[in-house]
């Protein structure tokens, strides 16, 4: 099994949600702050077999896109989700 931890701006949050919960991959919702622009965003804990990565990957990456804003009198690219992928031992609902 894996636990992805996605980091995902709030404006893309719902959507990713959503998505996942569509495709029956269930996940816990964490507000979080931080980052280069200390922006809101929302961190999701998702648990997966070893061969479903690729697809919660892939339905994060359609649903979170990079945008531009401005810091100072700088353009920068600020990505829509940043990913870990751990391996997890053992994974119990209760």
């Amino acid at each position: 099994m894996k636990l992805i931890i996605a980091i995902v701006q709030d404006e893309f949050s719902n959507k990713v949600i959503k998505a996942l919960m569509n495709n029956k991959y269930r996940t816990t919702k964490l507000s979080s702050t931080g980052g280069f622009l200390k922006s809101g965003n929302t961190t999701l804990l998702i648990g997966v077999e070893d061969g479903e990565v690729d697809k919660v990957i892939d339905i994060i990456e359609k649903e979170c896109k990079d945008t531009k804003v401005m810091k100072g009198q700088d353009e920068v690219t600020v990505g829509g989700a940043n990913l870990f992928v751990l391996d997890m031992e053992d994974f119990r609902k209760l």
